[in-house]
């Protein structure tokens, strides 16, 4: 069965969430190495089309979700079949409902600030009390890691020896981070899922599920902050458009 579909030249699964959370826990099971997924939109992919190493992070992912309504409405134009989101938190709150019943697994948290990682563990002890946390770590907020930071990131992870790490950055640098780092890590399973980390701890809050279901999830994080977000709605999103548009095209063309 086919489990993945090609949206611009990248591989998007196909699967449901429930299909993602089952694929991960046999991965866990299996004690398999270095398996890594992320989360993609239409931001990422034009991102990713001028920058080779973010671009070779989610061509070597092993899975990537349809993160983003722009991605579900390019498989429709593409004549695919992916038809619902699956975001970072859809992810880890899934998995995480699974791995607390398993009651033998460890979490390590890579990413944001110590504030936010305090009340990430004080949450997992109410809502996921049987998931060890392995340990924390909130790096430097630079633009690029020195040398030094990487090795004591992988060395205070791979001493802690959690089964799943989950890496908090800003897109695409916690995409890159895992690429470039993963085979030296000790880890059955990377999550690359960003917003997750505030969404869990309380530090954002999501969008109301009416508004997810409605795919406009983006737009209360584009009232809260249009600094940061408006490159990403008014100028990645259109641009995807076209060229979903121009594969489309094409598609008809070596038809016809």
């Amino acid at each position: 069965m086919k489990t993945h579909e090609s949206i611009l030249d990248y591989n998007i699964t196909t699967l449901s969430k429930t299909e993602c959370i089952s694929t991960i826990l046999r991965w866990l099971e299996n004690i398999e190495k270095h398996k890594y997924f992320i989360c993609a939109n239409p931001h990422s992919l034009e991102l990713a089309r001028n920058d080779s190493d973010f671009s070779a992070a989610i061509e070597n992912a092993d899975l990537v979700t349809p993160d983003g309504v722009g991605i579900v409405i390019a498989s429709k134009i593409l004549g695919g079949n992916i038809y619902d989101r699956i975001t970072g938190s859809d992810v880890f709150i899934g998995l995480s409902n699974v791995l607390n019943k398993k009651r033998k697994y460890s979490y390590f948290f890579l990413g944001s600030t110590e504030k936010t990682l305090e009340k990430i563990k004080d949450r997992m002890k109410v809502v996921f009390p049987n998931i060890k946390i392995a340990g924390t770590y909130s790096p430097p907020f630079k633009e690029d890691f020195s040398k030094e930071d990487n090795s004591f990131m992988i060395e205070a992870i791979n001493n802690a020896k959690p089964d799943v790490l989950w890496v908090g950055m800003t897109a695409p640098k916690q995409e890159k981070w895992i690429y470039h780092n993963k085979d030296k890590l000790n880890v059955s399973f990377i999550g690359a899922v960003g917003a997750a980390f505030d969404y869990f701890a309380g530090t954002k809050k999501r969008a109301p599920v009416w508004l997810q279901h409605l795919g406009l999830e983006w737009l209360p994080r584009l009232m809260l902050e249009p600094w940061r977000l408006w490159k990403r709605n008014f100028v990645s999103s259109p641009m995807f458009l076209g060229h979903v548009l121009i594969a489309m095209f094409k598609q008809v063309k070596s038809k016809s």
